[in-house]
């Protein structure tokens, strides 16, 4: 039974990464700034438009909240509707707390021995099973992604990183945005400045405008970004980057992929 949850997750996780590039994940908090305890609510989706249930619900197996001491937090009244998850968390200490869930998953395909293309989905041990020996053509890729979004109660504390993927360094704290004040962002993979990575910012709100608008930025030499908000409210911030540093044996190319859900303050 073990095995069997191990794989039906491995398949999620690669099922999610695809998602990812033909549709927008998203996390949305009922607050981002809270002066004391208070409960959050938060929505997860996977849509076509940023913020609106309009394809399918997230799903919360890999989500994770974390407290300003890294601690794990209770997630509350967890749902899983027809358009949207649904979850909520009480954060009980001053500090920052962190929403996060992480999408590693591989993907590819071949050609079978009478050169029919299949493809391929999982995590790389089953990638690797699923492989027959007389197949040509094999094409594989390792997507590692992250999303997030943060909650202060408080004071906001400092956010750490991994030293895996694609993340964002706050230099600017994302719970301390504030609209027309430039507010800066590092990027780095895998702990190393990400030289050149592009990002967007979509405002929400999509359905009340005629179209998109988002903003396009690329960092610097140092994986540093700044930029000014146009308008206070909410703001889906999005970067991708390519590389060829992969932990799974057959893959070549590995796509990292960041997003996080801000709130820009008046």
């Amino acid at each position: 039974m073990m095995l069997r949850k191990h794989t039906i997750l491995a398949a999620t996780l690669a099922l999610a990464a695809m998602s990812a590039q033909a549709h927008d994940l998203w996390f949305k908090p009922s607050s981002t700034v809270l002066s004391k305890s208070d409960w959050v609510t938060v929505d997860a989706a996977v849509s076509n438009d940023v913020f609106f249930f309009n394809h399918r619900p997230l799903s919360l197996d890999n989500v994770t909240v974390t407290g300003p001491d890294g601690a794990a937090v209770e997630m509350k009244n967890a749902h899983k509707g027809e358009l949207r998850s649904v979850f909520d968390f009480k954060p009980e200490k001053p500090g920052t707390y962190r929403v996060t869930m992480l999408m590693n998953g591989v993907m590819g395909g071949y050609k079978d021995a009478n050169g029919q293309p299949k493809r391929l989905r999982g995590s790389a041990a089953e990638i690797a099973s699923q492989i027959p020996a007389d197949a040509t053509d094999v094409r594989i890729t390792e997507n590692v992604r992250r999303m997030e979004t943060f909650i202060s109660v408080g004071k906001p504390s400092p956010i750490t990183t991994t030293g895996k993927g694609l993340e964002m360094k706050p230099v600017t704290h994302p719970n301390d945005l504030v609209s027309d004040e430039e507010a800066t962002f590092e990027f780095l993979i895998d702990g190393k400045p990400a030289a050149g990575v592009e990002m967007e910012l979509v405002a929400d709100g999509i359905r009340y405008r005629d179209g998109v608008n988002a903003l396009k930025l690329k960092a610097d030499a140092n994986g540093v970004v700044k930029v000014k908000f146009p308008r206070a409210g909410l703001f889906w911030l999005s970067a991708d980057a390519k590389d060829a540093k992969t932990t799974v044996p057959q893959a070549k190319e590995r796509h990292l992929g960041y997003v996080a859900t801000l709130e820009v303050l008046p």
